[in-house]
């Protein structure tokens, strides 16, 4: 206990600086947990979480056995999900590469600061904006092609198999060059003297990229890999919630918004909250698991 008081007054500075983010997580995620006892029961708001009555299973069994569409929410989230994963994760570090070999310091630094603009937009003026570009009468998008291709308008936002892409696309296009950050960062850290060592053996700058620079990217990989696969189970709500409507929910219609319209439109409480438990225990069993498998096959893991 000496040793911990003797650490904590030697690093005080430190510690201090870590404490707002330590009562943000106790307060806003850590004391709600119990809360999550409501998945159980059948939640009334008069009675309170102490007094309502005890239902077991129930709301977990109305979902995945009498909710005609819960396996269309879950395949729909999962969709979204695994698009995220194959088109956006790579998207970042294909772009740090990029961004590395450009050797005019000017305008690398122009175009990553154009990289980064759009994640500072917030959902609702991202969301604004694919509204406008692909509206079927005004739309830059119709337009060109109209003028330049001869095709007739095209419905995008109220077609459910352009949902998918139109999704994915934007999430890239928002957050990529925000993404890159971290990439470049594991770059920075690169020793120079790899690529001097390369050089004289021969190795073009393809070769340096692929066995040095890629190389030094992966421990960051594997990292942020593992901590998406938390968010497995979750996606973008606000972003599907400005996007999607009553044509598009065959493909656009996922877990978040179903609790959305089931918890706080219809002020089910103990329904969504047992939802949003099966969401949280999904991402929990993937991160564990994905972790293991990094652990086991790498030498860089979560914990």
């Amino acid at each position: 206990m000496s040793r911990f008081w003797f650490v904590l007054k030697k690093h005080k500075a430190l510690y201090l600086l870590m404490l707002p983010g330590i009562l943000y997580y106790l307060i806003f995620k850590y004391l709600p947990m119990y809360g999550v006892v409501i998945a159980f029961q059948n939640f009334s708001i008069g009675r309170g979480v102490l007094g309502s009555k005890f239902v077991g299973m129930k709301h977990f069994v109305e979902f995945f056995v009498n909710t005609p569409d819960s396996w269309k929410l879950i395949r729909n989230t999962v969709m979204l999900n695994v698009y995220d994963l194959l088109f956006h994760f790579p998207a970042p570090v294909l772009l740090a590469l990029l961004f590395h070999e450009l050797r005019i310091r000017w305008f690398k630094r122009f175009v990553q600061t154009i990289s980064y603009m759009p994640h500072f937009l917030s959902t609702v003026v991202i969301a604004g904006i694919l509204v406008t570009f692909l509206s079927p009468s005004t739309g830059v998008v119709n337009h060109i092609l109209v003028k330049w291709f001869g095709m007739e308008p095209i419905l995008f936002l109220g077609l459910p198999e352009w949902f998918r892409t139109i999704y994915v696309g934007s999430e890239i296009w928002q957050r990529v060059g925000w993404g890159t950050i971290l990439y470049l960062a594991a770059i920075a850290g690169i020793d120079p003297t790899l690529y001097e060592a390369a050089k004289i053996d021969g190795a073009n700058r393809f070769q340096q990229i692929r066995h040095i620079t890629f190389v030094g990217m992966v421990p960051v990989m594997i990292i942020l890999f593992v901590l998406n696969l938390g968010n497995f189970m979750e996606t973008g709500f606000q972003k599907i919630l400005l996007l999607y409507n009553s044509m598009t929910y065959e493909t656009a219609d996922v877990i978040n918004t179903f609790v959305y319209r089931r918890g706080i439109l219809d002020a089910d409480f103990s329904f969504a909250t047992a939802v949003g438990l099966f969401q949280s225990a999904t991402g929990f069993i993937l991160v564990v698991l994905a972790n293991r498998i990094a652990r086991k096959y790498s030498e860089t893991s979560l914990w």
